[in-house]
């Protein structure tokens, strides 16, 4: 069979559950180790960034990662690119969320931490995901790179924010959102040309609306049962739910695996 290039979501796909309370089907497990010895290859894409997905890559034992929302590739457990956002766009919603003063932190390397001009952030979302480390006095012009802006405020308060309207962001809690990259198909392609490979030959997993930019006409898409609708309406195949055997029972379909 000629080699396929799986690329997997975590959250709602390979994994069943919230973050931090999540298990892998064994279905799942047998399916994506049989896609691996018959000799594909397989990944994981998400909207993580690479130092908070890591170790979630290897723990689901994959060495290849789409990350940080498309514009992060890893290839056998090397770190091959980060692509930051644009510079002087987050420059100027930085000084847009000052005047107007709305909480802000962001994300100048790829580690674990966060850096906060003062405590504000951590008081009003009182979020753990990453250390929010303070500086005080801090200005992002004292660094050259910036991964992610996080703003804390309610739905709907953001859209007081004309800047941001220029840079993608998305919204998973209730008391702050992220402004991150939001198109893993950027990173797919970037791993298939670093491989020489042809875009006919991916096959693209997900459930949920970040996974929507992955599904492209390039390549073969397939929505999990537990989808929104949505994804399911781009999906060249629908399979059963996550906790299901969804991942499993499409790779039997497409006889991907036996």
């Amino acid at each position: 069979m000629k080699r396929k290039y799986f690329f997997f979501d975590i959250d709602g796909t390979l994994a069943v559950g919230v973050p931090g309370k999540q298990y892998i089907p064994e279905s799942t497990k047998m399916a994506v180790r049989k896609l691996q010895e018959a000799g594909h290859f397989t990944a994981i894409a998400t909207g993580r960034s690479y130092a908070m997905a890591a170790d979630n890559m290897k723990a689901l034992g994959f060495s290849n990662m789409v990350s940080d929302g498309g514009n992060g590739i890893t290839i056998d457990n090397k770190l091959i690119e980060i692509k930051p956002l644009d510079y002087d766009k987050c420059l100027k919603l930085i000084e847009e969320c000052r005047q107007k003063d709305f909480i802000w932190a962001i994300s100048p390397d790829n580690t674990k931490r966060r850096l906060a001009p003062d405590h504000r952030f951590y008081d009003f979302t009182h979020d753990v995901y990453m250390d929010t480390e303070v500086v005080p006095g801090l200005d992002p012009r004292d660094y050259d790179k910036i991964y992610k802006v996080y703003i804390a405020c309610f739905s709907l308060e953001e859209e007081k924010l004309d800047t941001l309207k220029e840079l993608p962001w998305c919204r998973f809690h209730k008391e702050y959102l992220f402004v991150e990259p939001g198109d893993k198909s950027v990173g797919i392609k970037a791993i298939m040309d670093y491989l020489g490979a042809d875009y006919k030959d991916v096959v693209v997993f997900g459930d949920e609306k970040n996974d929507l930019s992955m599904f492209r006409d390039e390549w073969t898409s397939i929505a999990m049962g537990n989808a929104i609708e949505a994804l399911k309406e781009k999906a060249d195949y629908v399979t059963d739910d996550c906790d299901k055997d969804g991942i499993y029972n499409a790779c039997r379909h497409f006889g991907w695996i036996d």
